[in-house]
């Protein structure tokens, strides 16, 4: 049986408030297209598992006018002929970061993204894989039941 574990905003409100508001602020600051921020945060939340966000994310991409078939082919980008090439070093940069190993991004993923990025659009991003990747496992842990 699947039962939430624990209601963190009911423990600590004060924390669950302010990791909101910092989603909003990444959310306000945007990158250089919304879209680029769900996708990358669709696949941080495929690599690891979160079927609650999964759907929330998904339904965002398609409100701002992606399509189905995108979302479809997210798990398999690489191999993918339908994303450019900074959604491309977006996504890369996401998974080095949500697999993070012991030596860390590598200097060629890093390069590529601010290259094609920039420093305020990579800074942005950073921080959104971050937040994504933390809300991930909070949500995992606390077995948030994915939204109907």
């Amino acid at each position: 049986m699947y039962h939430e574990r624990i209601a963190l905003s009911a423990v600590s409100p004060q924390a669950v408030k302010i990791i909101i508001e910092l989603d909003d602020v990444l959310q306000q600051e945007a990158l250089i297209d919304d879209r680029l921020r769900e996708l990358v945060r669709i696949r941080v939340s495929q690599i690891n598992g979160c079927a609650y966000f999964l759907g929330r994310r998904s339904k965002e991409l398609l409100r701002l006018g992606d399509t189905q078939e995108r979302l479809h082919q997210l798990a398999g980008w690489r191999d993918s002929g339908l994303f450019s090439a900074t959604e491309r070093a977006a996504l890369a940069l996401a998974e080095s970061m949500t697999w993070l190993q012991s030596e860390g991004v590598s200097d060629e993923e890093y390069g590529e993204a601010e290259r094609l990025l920039g420093p305020y659009n990579l800074g942005n991003l950073i921080m959104t894989i971050s937040l994504c990747n933390a809300l991930d496992r909070m949500c995992l842990t606390a077995r948030l039941h994915p939204p109907s």
